[in-house]
């Protein structure tokens, strides 16, 4: 968990709700007022212009997020938390984006104390032990939106989490006042996950079969099938979830698959980060050693562009 959060197995040891104990004055009017705002320091319009400069190949994401913080922030009084889902393969930009998201909220980024971070594999690994983890896991929650109402949360690999789990913060997640004593209805929760990215991937090539362009994708094209799919895993942690059931997602966001285009551009971006000389040969030779599907037409990276940071060292 980042944030420098004292982690979830220490809970039991402390004995204690989460982090805001004891229950001072201030820790009072941030439960039950909408005037905690901690270090939060929103910044939309420098959110939307490095998604438009940086993130490559996701239009959907760019409108999609930045409409959706943009409607959430500017309501002083929402009835409900922003509740998003990152769907898409791997390399996609589901990390970076939620990454950059943080950045452009909290003056510290990811390393703010009210921006915590959940991975099945590190915090919730053993099965047998899921009644513990949601006692802990609605107890974190708890006792962090106690300390700042405007706290996010950002859980990771929903794909890998256990069944049944995340359903514990469902009333978190719905239209209230209060919770257990806590005002929670300016926090952000983000899932990312793989699941639906299968879907995601499959309807973009059908669509290109279709000479449909990619960039004329909507999510209405997307999301019913993304949602059905993760609903129906069982091996999914949105598996018959309530959170889909009840609708508390606020936004679906797709993430679809790079063209090699798309990956070029990746390669332009590293070479940059990395003070590197842009050169044409380097950033086709990391391009055609992506593998592609489908293996004939070689249409879309099978990796996104997760690979490119090491293959350009290689290259270069």
């Amino acid at each position: 968990m980042g944030g420098g959060s004292v982690p979830l197995r220490l809970l039991l040891l402390l004995g204690a709700a989460g982090s805001a104990t004891p229950w001072d004055l201030r820790s009072l009017h941030c439960s039950f007022s909408a005037a905690c705002e901690c270090d939060f320091r929103p910044d939309v319009r420098g959110l939307e212009c490095d998604l438009a400069l940086n993130l490559v190949g996701q239009h959907l994401v760019r409108q999609l997020v930045v409409k959706g913080m943009r409607e959430f922030l500017q309501n002083h009084d929402p009835v409900k938390p922003l509740v998003m889902s990152f769907h898409g393969w791997t390399g996609t930009g589901k990390t970076y984006v939620s990454s950059m998201l943080v950045r452009y909220l909290f003056r510290d980024g990811v390393r703010s104390p009210y921006v915590h971070q959940f991975s099945p594999i590190v915090h919730f690994p053993h099965a047998e032990q899921i009644e513990q983890y949601k006692e802990n896991l609605k107890s974190w929650i708890q006792g962090n939106l106690t300390n700042c109402g405007r706290s996010v949360f950002l859980f990771d690999e929903m794909d890998k989490m256990h069944p049944g789990l995340i359903d514990v913060i469902i009333p978190f997640l719905g239209p209230s006042w209060v919770v257990y004593g806590t005002n929670y209805r300016k926090a952000i929760f983000i899932f990312i996950s793989n699941g639906g990215g299968e879907q995601i991937n499959r309807m973009t090539l059908d669509l290109w079969h279709a000479r449909k362009d990619r960039e004329e994708i909507s999510l209405q094209d997307l999301e019913s099938t993304v949602s059905e799919a993760v609903f129906e895993n069982p091996n999914n942690g949105f598996w018959k979830s309530g959170i889909i059931e009840e609708h508390l997602i606020d936004l679906l966001v797709p993430f679809l698959p790079l063209k090699q285009h798309h990956v070029k551009q990746c390669v332009v971006n590293e070479l940059t980060q990395q003070g590197l000389t842009v050169r044409q040969d380097i950033i086709q030779a990391v391009a055609d050693s992506i593998p592609y599907f489908p293996e004939e037409e070689r249409v879309f990276s099978s990796t996104g562009c997760k690979t490119v940071a090491s293959r350009v060292t290689f290259f270069s």
